[in-house]
């Protein structure tokens, strides 16, 4: 094991998360090393980086040698590796959340069993599945494989009995499920997180604006009443409980007429949660790195106002954003590919209407790439 003065963190996955993790490291006296299938995946600009799949043995078991604890930027990780290197090491947050997370009828079946409000769903594994789960809960609803999928992907808008048919075949006739498509008045998410002595920090309630599937805009604190933000709370610390949950865990919600509905978990940092970075007491990575560390969680509180906006693509012209007060560029170090979330901007004010102000100025940057 490594000295208290220099705890080792074992990250598996080395993408802009894992980095960001080992840049809120770098001044705690934390060492991070990392694992990820990808050569020269963003992280290795922080950390020393393996080079293998996230589920294979040897590659976890090198990656893990020496560790303090072992934690996860991306819940793809395979489950059945964190379960193994957990009889050796810490691991946290701990497997039964990557479980939970990476099939949506446990994720969904959770929340309910939690007495989470949460959207009418239905498994379904055949034509006669789709069609008694129409039946249930009418259209228009969304098909989704249970498994995978991310930022709009392995989903399909369900209107009418041919779209379901056409769905069907694009997505297999097996482990999918099918939900109802929520008339959301906007999209939120509920970012906490929980310590090993069970203590919970949990950061204001975000706004988060999606388009084509990818979230591009997310504003905090998003403008709510009491008892919305002690709902978001609330769904939070139910869930870090239930999973026995260690380090930050963020919930997608949609309001609907000022009723929470969960829509799904990311047992990790999320990208809702960058603002945090230049806009909280406490920045998100820094959070988990100390609830997992076992340390004293830091304050969630916000500094002022604050808006985070996803580069997609491509990067924004840096002296245009950085010309903007405020405004603060970060880079994943990632090739340029359409579709692709390569770095983001965070902008902070000390009022909404300056906040407005700015974030206008960075929107026009360049439209469609930056938010």
């Amino acid at each position: 094991m490594t000295s208290p003065e220099s705890p080792l963190v074992t990250v598996l996955g080395g993408g802009q998360l894992g980095r960001m993790l080992g840049l809120a490291a770098i001044p705690l006296g934390i060492r991070c090393r990392f694992l990820d299938p990808v050569a020269g995946a963003p992280a290795v600009a922080v950390g020393p980086l393996e080079v293998g799949p996230l589920g294979d043995p040897e590659a976890l078991d090198r990656v893990a040698a020496g560790a303090d604890v072992v934690t996860y930027e991306w819940e793809g990780v395979p489950a059945d590796g964190a379960r193994r290197l957990a009889d050796r090491v810490p691991v946290r947050p701990g497997w039964r959340a990557l479980e939970v997370a990476q099939d949506r009828l446990a994720e969904k079946t959770a929340f309910r069993r939690l007495g989470i409000p949460v959207p009418e769903f239905a498994a379904v594994d055949d034509a006669a599945g789709l069609d008694a789960a129409l039946d249930a809960i009418g259209v228009p609803a969304v098909l989704k494989t249970r498994r995978g999928g991310y930022d709009g992907k392995g989903q399909a808008v369900i209107r009418t009995a041919a779209e379901g048919l056409a769905a069907l075949a694009e997505l297999g006739s097996t482990g999918l499920i099918l939900e109802a498509l929520v008339p959301f008045d906007r999209e939120l998410s509920v970012i906490a997180a929980r310590g090993v002595d069970g203590t919970v920090g949990t950061f204001p309630l975000v706004e988060n604006l999606h388009r084509d599937g990818i979230l591009r805009v997310s504003r905090a604190p998003a403008t709510v009443d009491p008892a919305t933000r002690a709902a978001g709370d609330d769904i939070a610390a139910r869930l870090l409980a239930d999973l026995d949950y260690v380090g930050v865990l963020t919930v997608e919600l949609f309001d609907v007429g000022g009723t929470l509905l969960a829509n799904e978990i990311a047992p990790r940092v999320h990208n809702s949660g960058h603002w945090t970075i230049e806009g909280a007491e406490t920045s998100q990575f820094e959070q988990h790195l100390r609830a997992v560390l076992g340390w004293p969680l830091g304050s969630p509180a916000a500094r002022g106002h604050s808006a985070m906006l996803n580069a997609i693509g491509t990067l924004p012209p840096r002296e245009a954003v950085l010309a903007v007060p405020g405004a603060r560029l970060h880079e994943y170090g990632k090739a340029p590919r359409p579709g692709r979330k390569v770095g983001h901007v965070t902008v902070v004010a000390e009022t909404p209407a300056v906040l407005d102000d700015r974030l206008a100025r960075l929107l026009a940057i360049a439209p469609g790439t930056l938010g």
